[in-house]
């Protein structure tokens, strides 16, 4: 893989990880855009892929640490010593995992189905302005709840929201914010939540897919854009993060809208004219 690629993709992933416009369905369609063939092993595919989780993974945490300490302490030490009154930060660290559950099954049981059969770009540019619409309409609504108010409930409900990033072109980030406004959390509420529920989710997602690499081995010639990847995305996830946090203090998530309408409209004209 050129390394030039490996910067680009590495670009899109961390960016496209946290704002709500998709990241799985941006990786599918940048090559298909540009007529890149790096994916055409399917071994490669799916060792670069752990790269790139890796390096978002490294940006949501390194973002969020000061706050992960105190989840982790707090959330063992509700495991370990079952203090009541339960502490807010150690409640809310097992909710974070409870979310996350829903999305880890479907996503071992249904791995097959979702590579065979999701994410053609017709079926991704659909999804961008379904579930563009769909958070178009949630972030209308009213909400004030934070943090501080987050149930089992609303972790299951948010956790099988997330379900339905499987699909390229939904968007994780996207779908858990809009799931989250819809309960009535806050824009910022919403997005903190996202970004702390990926945590769990792409923890576990990298770690599996880390056992297979191993098992499977690394093909030849892709550590330097693996690297380059883990770097690119890393940085990149960081600024989306820390941008978004910032951007919805005062604004809504309409222009992340607007992109989606957009590019789903390029990627028909490219269809329908033949040029992809």
């Amino acid at each position: 893989m050129p390394l030039l690629h490996a910067i680009v993709l590495g670009l899109v992933q961390g960016l496209s990880e946290f704002l709500p416009i998709s990241s799985s369905g941006h990786l599918l369609l940048v090559p298909w855009m540009f007529n890149w063939h790096d994916f055409d092993n399917v071994s490669i595919e799916k060792a670069f892929d752990v790269a790139l989780h890796l390096g978002t993974l490294v940006a949501v945490v390194g973002y969020f640490w000061r706050d992960l300490v105190v989840y982790v302490r707090e959330g063992v030490r509700l495991l370990i010593r079952r203090e009541k009154p339960v502490n807010a930060e150690g409640r809310l660290a097992w909710l974070l995992v409870l979310s996350a559950v829903p999305a880890a099954i479907a996503g071992a049981v249904g791995e097959k189905f979702i590579d065979e059969k999701l994410g053609t770009p017709g079926l991704i540019a659909l999804s961008l302005v379904v579930f563009g619409v769909l958070l178009l309409w949630a972030d209308r609504r009213q909400g004030s709840r934070t943090l501080a108010d987050y149930t089992a409930a609303d972790a299951v409900k948010v956790g099988l929201a997330q379900v339905i990033a499987l699909n390229p072109g939904t968007s994780r980030s996207g779908i858990t914010m809009t799931a989250a406004r819809l309960l009535g959390f806050s824009r910022d509420a919403a997005a903190r939540a996202s970004f702390l529920m990926a945590i769990p989710v792409t923890a576990g997602a990298v770690a599996f897919k880390l056992l297979k690499l191993a098992k499977d081995g690394m093909p030849d010639g892709l550590g330097g854009a693996m690297v380059v990847g883990v770097i690119t995305s890393a940085i990149s996830g960081w600024l989306a993060v820390w941008g978004l946090l910032r951007l919805v203090r005062s604004r809504t998530f309409s222009p992340f809208v607007a992109y989606r309408f957009a590019l789903a409209a390029v990627v028909w004209l490219l269809m329908i004219t033949g040029v992809r």
